[in-house]
């Protein structure tokens, strides 16, 4: 079979505005280099498709902890599944900035013709500069009877663009995690459990600090762990509700809790690892493992590196939810989705469909820290830490969206946030970064 000819759909002039504006024209430039992994001109007359040994070009951001486990336990699956050799399947990671680099250089990508097979990409409002840019092919096909019928609702809500599916999920992160290191805690004195408000952290981390330890291994290098941890201190302060608010455009942002939160996220400034202005997200994680910090925030994807060196869940490390999101499950999804038109449409079919699968979730989701969000995956065998992410799932009361995880705001906002958090890294002035979140939102 042909492949599909780009010159035969390529992006009209509203289409790609559509791409570019949703990260911005400067950052699409800078990062369109990222992915080496585009077509030739030459490659427009090579047949394409499972049974001519065409390649899939698999675009994703994974690259540290237990997130390359996660992969390679996946792309191994998918190619027993169908009896491939390595040479079916080429990675093409761009990790950085909380998918905003894979973003600009996919987008980039796309409106030169040259899509890779398969990428990775939160569903949610994350999927609107795509949809309204009509680059993503209806995959409802890939989407078996047994993936509907076991597939929980909210998820696939989250996957679809009017009556067709767009993406398949692989997972569920928990967002509004504490993770703390249980010799350090109990040295201190703190009991993780006890804390039930943001500002309760306070104390606890002068008593941290006191006892020579960093109190919360946090990387400021970039912004988005910072936007991250703010979304859930003001799910904390201020409840559910309030930030469905803040995150519905037909309401008026709530300029006080907006502020309340700022601040105390100035407070928490004092506490932060001396070193955060370099650190990813992981290193941060390992001042944790290493017993050097208390406590860190972050999604339970932080959870595959405490497993991946050997620490023992409930005796080394433990995990509350963020002080004040009790019951509380705000959700990180990660899918894939099929860009139209596509250089190895079967291939790329196949993989969606594998995706979905039992087998395939069984394989990701324990390295990877997260549940699945298929119903009927056994996670018997999980680690300890993911059968109890699985109860707690089970058990609360709300599931909201992020910010951060692009399920919450459109990619233009969460950009826009992102910049806003960047100053807010220079000049700690929790004044100015209110007025303009509440231009953002």
């Amino acid at each position: 079979m042909e492949s599909p000819k780009p010159n035969g759909r390529g992006l009209s002039r509203r289409r790609a505005v559509g791409l570019l504006g949703a990260v911005g024209t400067a950052t699409m430039t800078s990062l369109a280099g990222c992915l080496t992994g585009s077509r030739s001109d030459d490659d427009d007359d090579e047949e394409t498709g499972s049974e001519d040994g065409s390649t899939l070009e698999f675009v994703h951001w994974w690259t540290a902890g237990g997130e390359e486990d996660a992969v390679e336990a996946l792309l191994e699956g998918f190619l027993t599944q169908y009896g491939y050799d390595e040479s079916r399947v080429s990675e093409n990671p761009a990790p950085g900035g909380a998918g905003s680099a894979l973003a600009a250089a996919v987008q980039s990508r796309l409106i030169d013709d040259s899509p890779p097979s398969v990428f990775q990409l939160w569903p949610g409002e994350s999927l609107a500069p795509y949809t309204d840019s009509d680059v993503l092919a209806d995959i409802s096909d890939s989407w078996s009877t047994e993936m509907r019928e076991t597939y929980l609702e909210s998820v696939q809500a989250l996957s679809r663009d009017g009556d067709g599916y767009v993406a398949v999920p692989i997972n569920i992160h928990r967002l509004n995690n504490l993770f703390y290191n249980t010799a350090v805690v109990e040295d201190v004195g703190v009991e993780p459990a006890t804390l039930t408000d943001p500002n309760d952290l306070l104390e606890a981390f002068e008593a941290v600090e006191d006892a020579g330890y960093v109190p919360l291994a946090h990387q400021t290098q970039d912004a988005w762990p910072t936007l991250q941890l703010w979304e859930t201190v003001f799910v904390g302060l201020h409840g559910v509700e309030s930030f469905r608010a803040l995150l519905d455009r037909e309401t008026e942002a709530p300029e006080p809790a907006i502020a309340e939160t700022l601040e105390l996220l100035v407070d928490y400034r004092e506490y932060l690892s001396p070193d955060s202005d370099t650190l990813a997200w992981d290193q941060a994680n390992g001042q944790v493992i290493a017993g050097d910090a208390a406590f860190t925030h972050q999604g339970d994807w932080a959870a595959g590196q405490y497993e991946a060196t050997g620490l023992a869940y409930g005796e080394d490390w433990g995990h509350v939810a963020f002080p004040g999101t009790e019951g509380i499950y705000a959700m990180v999804l990660d899918s894939f989705v099929m860009p139209e038109p596509n250089p190895t449409p079967e291939l790329t079919a196949e993989f969606l469909e594998y995706c979905g699968t039992v087998d395939a979730q069984e394989r990701f989701n324990p390295p990877k820290g997260s549940i699945p969000p298929r119903t009927d995956v056994p996670i018997d065998a999980f680690p300890p830490f993911l059968v109890d992410q699985r109860a707690a799932f089970d058990a609360s009361s709300s599931q909201p969206p992020t910010i951060t995880h692009g399920s919450g705001v459109e990619p233009r906002a969460k950009s826009e946030l992102e910049e806003t958090f960047a100053n807010l890294l220079e000049n700690w002035n929790p004044e100015e970064a209110t007025e303009r979140i509440v231009e953002i939102l």
